[in-house]
């Protein structure tokens, strides 16, 4: 805590000080609120997307023992060329949001590809885009996480430091002041005595 200067002009800056502290502190504990509830939200979404992801798994295992028909194999058709994504702003900060992933064109020979190939490889890309998915739910839902902390430090800084310690020194630098004056009082009235007395004693003489 920085030595307080027990003047006038430090009781202004405290008192400043504590308005802003006051003023701003609301916002504060309204982005705290915001973030809290857009973690719950997109903890929900990434939970919904995860069972869609194990269903999808669950559908695939079904004729999996299949993809060993394929001369080809499925792998590269899986790998996706592009992530679509953009940005959505949460109380001041950018969450990325996925959108798609962009594949190539799957090309194979139609004579020697099984008829259930195509069905095959569009079931498996869904896969790969859930996967993709719930990866940069994740990476948001963090990034909400890192800037929650920060915010809630922040709170805990205005509502256990800041304000407490700017309230204190008002009351200290009021005190001070307001004794000084007492002060000033009591020695204005003993200088008034004493002039009175003079002033009686030069007129008996």
């Amino acid at each position: 805590m920085a030595k307080v200067k027990f003047t006038k002009g430090e009781l202004k800056r405290q008192r400043d000080a504590l308005k802003q502290f006051l003023r701003y502190l609301p916002t504060l504990q309204l982005k705290k609120q915001q973030l809290q509830l857009e973690i719950l939200q997109q903890n929900a979404v990434l939970q919904k997307v995860g069972q869609s992801l194990e269903k999808k798994r669950q559908g695939i295992l079904a004729w999996a023992g299949l993809l060993s028909e394929s001369p080809e194999g499925v792998r590269p058709f899986l790998k996706p060329e592009k992530t679509l994504t953009r940005s959505k702003n949460i109380a001041g900060v950018d969450v990325p949001i996925f959108d798609s992933l962009v594949f190539a064109t799957a090309e194979y020979d139609l004579f020697l590809t099984p008829l259930w190939f195509d069905n095959a490889v569009q079931s498996l890309r869904e896969m790969v885009a859930l996967e993709r998915e719930i990866g940069i739910l994740r990476e948001g839902i963090e990034i909400l996480r890192r800037e929650l902390r920060v915010t809630t430090q922040r709170v805990n800084l205005f509502e256990k430091v800041k304000i407490p310690e700017a309230e204190e020194n008002i009351r200290l630098i009021k005190i001070y002041i307001g004794d000084q004056m007492a002060n000033a009082v009591g020695r204005s009235k003993i200088a008034k005595r004493k002039i009175e007395g003079l002033v009686r004693e030069e007129a008996m003489v």
